[in-house]
Order: C-alpha cells, then sequence, then structure tokens
C-alpha cells in the first residue's frame, strides 16, 4: 500500500518540511541530489510566497485602518430619535 503526503488544512506548509522531507529507496530508487534540488526549489518558492503572503496581510491591515479612520471622521454620522 502507497503512503500519500496528506497536507493538513490549518496549518500552512514550511519551507523546513520540504527541506526536511525523506523518500524511502526502492530497489531501484530515486537520485537523491535531483530529489534534494527539487525540494529545494519547492522550498524556496514556498519562501518567496509565504514573505509575499506576509506583506499583503499587512498591507490589508494598514488598509483597513486608513478606511477606519477616513470614516470616522468623514462619514455622515447617523442620528437615531
Amino acid at each position: 500500500m502507497a503512503h500519500h503526503y496528506q497536507p493538513v488544512a490549518h496549518r500552512p506548509l514550511c519551507t523546513s518540511q520540504v527541506r526536511q522531507q525523506r523518500f524511502r529507496r526502492s530497489r531501484h530508487g530515486l537520485d537523491p541530489a535531483e530529489v534534494d534540488g527539487f525540494l529545494h526549489l519547492v522550498a524556496d518558492e514556498l519562501a518567496v510566497l509565504h514573505a509575499e503572503l506576509a506583506r499583503t496581510r499587512e498591507e490589508n491591515a494598514r488598509i483597513k485602518g486608513a478606511l477606519r479612520d477616513w470614516q470616522s471622521r468623514f462619514a455622515p454620522r447617523v442620528v437615531r430619535a
């Protein structure tokens, strides 16, 4: 029976998980240098994506804060009787 990687829905895959992943060798095997090279490429891509996601989240927080500030200054006030 084959074992397949099951992603965890609540935690993103981190670069160290990719870099430290090891594979069982079969009789014909895989080229370890080729597998390691590929895993490092994937980990590098993940690092870039994680950094971009963090910047996007920071920008969203900044924009939301600016919008709240603007609304508190310039939005019409609703007076309830």
